[in-house]
């Protein structure tokens, strides 16, 4: 009895061990994406780029660390990086309007049309502080439209 006394008060001091540990963790972890925008705000993209890296390796569902990457691929030119970061935005949270507008851009960048006109449709339905760019990008969007599919757009 003794014996089982003792297992049970050294397994909950482990317990309690193991929970103030990993909440200092964590309280460490949310700091990666706040000091990584800080970063990205003063232009110090790759020192940025590792803490948003840093953030979603202990919160995979960080969509805004996502969303930051995006961004610093996008001022980096790598086109291919930022669609993958902004499609696991859209992802974790379908009704991103910034991430749906970035994407736009890269669609209509590539010429495909069909995906751009499908994401207008998205954007136009979850716009919530982009709305205001709605006819920027249909303007965008006319500039790639083939002129036998431009008429049945209308």
């Amino acid at each position: 009895m003794n014996k089982l006394l003792n297992k049970t008060f050294f397994l909950a001091k482990v317990i309690c061990i193991y929970l103030v540990l990993s909440a200092t963790v964590f309280a460490k972890e949310s700091n990666f994406f706040i000091k990584g925008k800080e970063l990205f705000n003063k232009k110090q993209y790759e020192k940025s780029k590792i803490l948003f890296e840093r953030d979603l390796i202990f919160n995979p569902k960080s969509e805004f660390s996502y969303l930051f990457l995006a961004k610093i691929f996008k001022e980096k030119e790598k086109e291919q990086e930022q669609e993958t970061n902004l499609n696991n935005v859209l992802l974790l949270n379908p009704s991103n309007d910034e991430a749906i507008y970035m994407l736009i851009h890269i669609k209509i960048k590539q010429f495909d049309y069909n995906k751009a006109k499908e994401l207008i449709n998205k954007f136009n339905l979850v716009c919530k502080s982009f709305c205001s760019k709605k006819e920027e990008i249909a303007k965008k969007l006319k500039t790639i439209i083939p002129e036998d599919n431009a008429k049945n757009t209308n």
